[in-house]
């Protein structure tokens, strides 16, 4: 089977239309087209209905689904562990962290990255999703989950925290709310249900039920901005909200704290560039 038949296949089933895998792949949509009429002519299969909503797998490419996804894992596998004896200090690493880590640690660590070592090029991934290291999407990831599969090593940077945070014309106009009232008679911002159902809730250790929702947001920076325009009380990491002026903290005696891991895949843990990223962003954490 061709490979590069099979990688396109893999996307269209993912994507669910030729639009979208080309998008995923970077190529051409007429391309897409023709690498799976290519391989359904090679395998004599139809492996794909092709609907309104979209491309839908039939049986046969449900089967073909399964062997072509242990075919990527071995390509992934090889093209990691090729890397992994690299001891070149050039070349690409790809960072996953979300927008709020990349702000305010990332960039002094990618700026000395840079001074050091001019010949690597990152590429940066900011999202709250969780990035799929052993497919490659990541290199090295920053992450507050520590993972649990063997594949993958974790070094521990910080232990940080949590705090309640509005902005000084939010207390001003409202004044400070009072514990163990569920936040009655005042607003918060509060992350989508997708990015933390935790928050719909409680913050910080205090229930929401009380509170009105006035914004619900999708990624960390954007919930800091919202706070700093006085639209509701915040549940902010202290190292963060504690350098914005226009934010006063709300309890200060209260906080929950939170771990902050580093973790790639153990095949790249002997690649020349990869560790000399991964000792730029411990050096930051510790410098936090």
């Amino acid at each position: 089977m061709d490979w590069d038949n099979a990688r396109i296949f893999l996307a269209i089933q993912r994507a669910g239309t030729l639009r979208g895998a080309a998008e995923q792949l970077q190529i051409d949509q007429a391309t897409v087209g023709r690498r799976l009429n290519a391989m359904e002519k090679s395998l004599g299969a139809r492996l794909f209905l092709r609907t309104p909503a979209g491309y839908v797998a039939t049986p046969a490419g449900d089967l073909a689904v399964a062997a072509v996804e242990k075919m990527e894992l071995a390509a992934d596998q090889l093209q990691r562990q090729m890397q992994g004896i690299d001891e070149r200090l050039c070349g690409v690493v790809r960072i996953a962290a979300t927008d709020t880590m990349a702000k305010h640690v990332l960039m002094p660590a990618m700026q000395q990255l840079a001074a050091d070592h001019p010949a690597i090029r990152v590429v940066l991934t900011t999202s709250t999703q969780v990035s799929n290291l052993t497919r490659r999407e990541a290199d090295l990831a920053v992450r507050s989950l520590r993972p649990t599969s063997p594949d993958l090593i974790s070094r521990h940077l910080k232990r940080l925290a949590v705090g309640l945070y509005a902005s000084r014309s939010y207390v001003k106009k409202h004044g400070q709310p009072q514990p163990g009232t569920a936040l009655a008679g005042h607003d918060v911002v509060i992350y989508q249900r997708a990015v933390s159902a935790s928050q719909l809730e409680s913050i910080c250790g205090e229930s929401t039920a009380n509170a009105r929702v006035a914004m619900e947001v999708s990624s960390g920076l954007m919930l800091i901005e919202a706070v700093a325009a006085g639209l509701g009380i915040g549940e902010l990491p202290t190292h963060m909200g504690d350098t914005v002026p226009q934010l006063v903290r709300i309890w200060p005696e209260r906080a929950e704290p939170y771990d902050m891991w580093l973790v790639l895949h153990s095949d790249l843990n002997r690649t020349a560039r990869v560790r000399a990223v991964a000792d730029a962003i411990v050096a930051a954490y510790d410098r936090l």
